[in-house]
């Protein structure tokens, strides 16, 4: 099986001493542990699955689900140990921070 996507976590949004961003979001991707490794996922899709409380229809597949998707991409590198900044199409909700997203190994830039 080829691997799809990687993990990782939503450590909270980028921030100063007393200001933060809600518009940026900070993501912890699973076996990066330096700011090179970073270059890999750069540009990269970023996928916070949920569940909500309603059902709705599967534009694809035309079936009632619960799931939800907020789409987002990886911008640049956060800091010298991996962490990456991302932005989603809307602002991730606070009960987003510490939740697993996904991270998508396309587009490719090989």
């Amino acid at each position: 099986p080829v691997k799809l996507f990687s993990k990782g976590v939503v450590t909270g949004y980028r921030r100063g001493q007393r200001n933060q961003d809600s518009y940026i979001s900070l993501i912890k991707i699973e076996g990066v542990t330096t700011k090179a490794d970073v270059d890999i996922y750069l540009g990269k899709r970023v996928a916070y699955v949920y569940r909500g409380q309603k059902s709705s229809k599967n534009k694809i597949t035309k079936r009632d689900t619960k799931l939800r998707v907020i789409w987002g991409k990886i911008r640049r590198a956060h800091g010298s140990s991996g962490a990456v900044r991302a932005s989603f199409r809307t602002n991730l909700p606070p009960k987003a921070i510490g939740a697993t997203v996904r991270v998508m190994l396309y587009p490719s830039r090989l």
